[in-house]
């Protein structure tokens, strides 16, 4: 930052100009804070992007990602994390009434931004009242970077505990592809068959990525 002058500086441009006149890692650098005695605060936000393939990437790294990147400790691996976890959570969609579900890309809107692009596979439920408002979104279970492990007792013990009358399945895909794979299918078939006998309509299963799904509904599988 030395290198620069003043009114140049990632943080001063900022206040200047405003957040919008920043390049993804300027931005990147006043997140940051400082560098270290090699590089400063630009210097690693760079080697940051680099290592993550560039802006969108930030959202798959890890606290451990983050501090294998020379010049990024446990301190500027959390404010990083923070960051992107605060952006993701300006996409919810909130406000007093809840949400409707119309469709299958109704769902997708609304859960995309915050599971999307986790870089672990999170299993989830979306509760649902009689006209298909969101009365809760829960996770059930968090796997591995291919598998997670679901079971009906736990998907219908959320179901029952927040009085839903139906409910939406969705999991994420960490490889970025939502094609649903047999595994996918046969979990589907099953948790349908528990909510028929438990009087719980499955509406759906959506298969999340970074910016893509697949809805077991509009490709006909439910």
């Amino acid at each position: 930052m030395r290198d620069l002058a003043p009114h140049d500086r990632p943080r001063e441009k900022l206040l200047r100009l405003g957040a919008e006149a920043l390049g993804d890692n300027e931005l990147l650098a006043v997140v940051l804070a400082s560098g270290f005695s090699r590089a400063g605060a630009l210097a690693v936000a760079n080697a940051v992007l680099q290592a993550c393939g560039g802006l969108h990437g930030l959202v798959r790294l890890t606290a451990g990602d983050l501090r294998r990147v020379a010049g990024v400790g446990s301190a500027r691996a959390a404010q990083v994390l923070a960051a992107v976890e605060l952006g993701r959570r300006t996409l919810f969609r909130a406000g007093v009434a809840r949400l409707q579900i119309n469709c299958p890309r109704d769902a997708a809107v609304h859960l995309m931004p915050q599971f999307g692009s986790r870089a672990v596979e999170h299993f989830g439920v979306v509760l649902l009242d009689t006209k298909h408002r969101i009365l809760r979104t829960t996770v059930v279970s968090v796997g591995t970077l291919d598998a997670s492990l679901v079971h009906p007792r736990e998907v219908f013990r959320e179901a029952v505990a927040g009085s839903a009358a139906g409910l939406l399945l969705f999991h994420n895909h960490p490889s970025g592809d939502p094609a649903p794979s047999t595994d996918d299918e046969e979990l589907t078939h099953q948790l349908v068959k528990a909510g028929r006998l438990l009087g719980i309509d499955v509406v759906d299963h959506l298969i999340l990525a970074d910016t893509r799904y697949c809805s077991f509904k509009e490709t006909g599988r439910l």
